[in-house]
């Protein structure tokens, strides 16, 4: 089974990392709707360690945006710098949710992140007068990602168009499908990320 696949039934929710495949009947979160290891085989009474615990819900979120550790414990040390102006578990996830990459996918126009990451590495979005090709950058409120000109021609985009519709892009985002810019109107909102992992067991990971 894939990897991805795993990732989904530990979670027990479609996270979509891979696609069309989420949206199938191969799917086999739909066949196994339960965690690897807690089938019929599973040797009883084993448990998790707290540490474990801590890193499992880790690389679940880690594997959910497609990022690497050194940059996570970036962004987990800046999120705790922060601590006081909100919650220290809504501010992650937010960071997380203003990658330049995830805005693409939750735009609508890519069917999963490993898609959208792709798409902004192949060139094919404007992003403050230029073309951008690092998945990563932030995003605030105000800023516009167009598609290139050239891209709005390519199949895939033609394609996407055509099938797009509204309710598929997050309400902190604002899609003009005549123009093919994406404007972000808001702060992502966690409730709607719909990011089920114990966020303060991994800030007790990072903390140690």
């Amino acid at each position: 089974m894939d990897p991805k696949c795993k990732i989904c039934r530990r979670a027990n929710e479609k996270l979509f990392l891979k696609g069309d495949k989420c949206t199938s009947s191969k799917c086999p979160l739909l066949k196994k709707p339960y965690p690897p290891g807690s089938g019929p085989k599973q040797r009883k009474g084993k448990r998790l360690s707290e540490y474990g615990k801590e890193l499992r819900e880790a690389k679940m979120l880690k594997s959910i945006y497609k990022i690497q550790d050194k940059q996570f414990k970036k962004m987990i040390r800046s999120v705790l710098e922060r601590k006081g102006e909100e919650d220290v578990s809504t501010l992650l996830i937010k960071v997380l949710e203003k990658q330049l990459f995830n805005v693409i996918f939750r735009a609508g126009l890519a069917k999963s992140r490993s898609q959208a990451k792709k798409l902004v590495s192949h060139g094919h979005f404007i992003f403050k007068g230029r073309k951008i090709d690092i998945p990563s950058i932030k995003i605030k409120i105000g800023d516009e990602i167009k598609i290139k000109e050239k891209s709005k021609k390519n199949k895939y985009f033609q394609q996407i168009f055509l099938t797009l519709k509204k309710e598929n892009t997050s309400s902190w985002l604002s899609l003009d499908n005549d123009k093919k810019i994406i404007k972000v109107i808001g702060e992502p909102e966690v409730s709607e990320a719909g990011i089920k992992v114990n966020v303060p067991l991994i800030l007790a990971f990072y903390s140690r």
